[in-house]
């Protein structure tokens, strides 16, 4: 059988250098501000445990306001920015 994905709009950030800043104030309640290698990482607690943003990855606010990352090619293959 194929299934195919109902369209949902979600709200997404791109974990950056420029944006870390603004991403983790988003994700404050759901998240912990780490370093690793020199890099800043999130941690961030989900539905199936904790699990570590990247810088590069997107960070998304799913239907149920839960958060979670994405590594960008998942993203960039998955969604469709919104005008």
């Amino acid at each position: 059988m194929k299934y195919r994905k109902k369209p949902v709009v979600i709200e997404a950030m791109k974990f950056t250098d420029e944006t870390k800043d603004q991403v983790f104030n988003w994700v404050s309640c759901s998240c912990s501000s780490q370093f690793e290698d020199d890099s800043p990482i999130l941690v961030i607690s989900t539905l199936e445990g904790d699990m570590t943003a990247r810088l590069g990855d997107y960070v998304i606010r799913g239907v149920k306001g839960e958060f979670y990352p994405c590594k960008p090619d998942i993203f960039e293959a998955t969604y469709n920015k919104e005008n």
